[in-house]
């Protein structure tokens, strides 16, 4: 069995259990009966919006589990610290992809609940990054953390 069959495994149910919830479900119980988009400019960019969202989260959630031996969920974190792919750019890629899917939803539905809910989801991560997840690794980690976050901003990538 391959070292990160486990991980990967994990990883899918976390991303049903909690991606799958704050990305999908919530957003189609906030936009109620306006599931049936039109399909002009607003909705196309949703449409990119979502489908750019989902392939950040995935790139991601493969190199933490691949290459982190680990998951996203905060109980069975990486074991290694995962600076690679997408994390070059950004230190929180995945959080950008999920938002990127509520904001996209937002626009496709054309829905003011769900992007009023991406802006609570957004702040919400912001301080459970600076709060919980960056001590953590700062403990975790040390000094290599302490250089990635030199190198690598926390949410936009440099130009």
């Amino acid at each position: 069995m391959p070292r990160a069959l486990g991980p990967i495994i994990r990883t899918l149910i976390f991303t049903i259990l909690v991606p799958g919830f704050v990305a999908v479900f919530v957003p189609h119980w906030l936009a109620g009966s306006a599931l049936k988009p039109t399909l002009g400019t607003i909705e196309l960019v949703g449409i990119v919006l979502i489908g750019l969202g989902a392939a950040i989260y995935f790139r991601c959630a493969w190199d933490f589990a691949y290459h982190g031996l680990g998951t996203p969920a905060p109980i069975d974190p990486p074991k290694i610290l995962v600076s690679r792919g997408l994390h070059r750019f950004v230190r929180n890629p995945m959080y950008v992809g999920v938002l990127s899917v509520v904001f996209g939803q937002a626009a496709l539905f054309r829905s003011v609940r769900i992007l009023i809910y991406g802006v609570c989801l957004r702040l919400l991560f912001h301080f459970f990054v600076v709060l919980y997840e960056e001590p953590t690794l700062r403990k975790q980690f040390g000094r290599e953390y302490e250089e990635y976050c030199k190198a690598v901003p926390r949410w936009m990538p440099r130009v």
